[in-house]
């Protein structure tokens, strides 16, 4: 009588259960999903600002070497007697002109006047248009109605440097450099966050962050006075 030796089971359709993730591993990879996502979303929101900025920090830094040679044109033109009439009585300080006086203005001489705070005097009432890289005025003369308008150009490399700094322009260019700055802390925020979780693997990532604090520091206490 022979002994017969069973096979082996067949394992070939036995499911392993999969080794869950531990709970550590799983909140650093979520973690690193969420930043890297607000680092592109951030990266792409101020990419266009940041070039401008760092761009014109350039141009700013060495505003006394670039020449620029402004280009005033002046343009004349008279009121109807009509509009000239609405002239005849001094407001309050700063008050705007009529509105139909503006339109007017902004027809015969390409500068809109209107909202903007004037300057009245016995003979005239004077308007500032301040703009980024140049300047504008206008100025009508009461008794005559006649316009005068200057407009000066100094230059796209001066605009550019004084969108950089929000000179005289408007309320919603501020909005854009407050958003644009909230995206930049966010860019940098997690920027440093992702070289906390990837400073393991790479030796030199905070020697080079102590040397970008280092260098600043250095310059303003040994240079600066």
């Amino acid at each position: 009588m022979t002994d017969t030796i069973a096979p082996p089971p067949d394992r070939s359709h036995t499911v392993v259960p999969a080794a869950r993730p531990k709970p550590k591993r799983k909140w650093r990879s979520w973690w690193l999903k969420q930043l890297h996502s607000w680092h592109w979303i951030s990266a792409a929101v101020s990419l266009v600002g940041m070039l401008l900025f760092a761009a014109t920090g350039i141009t700013l830094n060495h505003a006394a070497t670039i020449g620029a040679t402004p280009v005033v044109k002046e343009k004349t033109g008279t009121l109807p007697p009509a509009l000239r009439r609405m002239l005849a009585q001094t407001p309050a300080a700063d008050a705007p002109l009529p509105a139909a006086v503006a339109t007017r203005i902004a027809t015969v001489v390409g500068l809109d006047p209107a909202d903007r705070p004037g300057e009245w005097s016995d003979t005239d009432v004077y308007v500032a248009l301040p703009r980024p890289g140049g300047d504008a005025w206008v100025s009508i003369d009461r008794a005559s109605g006649r316009i005068t308008a200057e407009t000066t150009d100094r230059g796209w490399i001066s605009y550019l440097n004084d969108l950089h700094k929000g000179r005289n322009a408007g309320t919603a260019w501020s909005w854009f450099i407050d958003i644009f700055a909230g995206a930049c802390i966010l860019f940098t925020l997690t920027g440093l966050l992702l070289l906390q979780f990837h400073a393991r693997h790479r030796p030199l990532t905070w020697p080079m962050v102590a040397l970008g604090v280092v260098i600043p520091v250095i310059l303003i206490l040994v240079f600066l006075h």
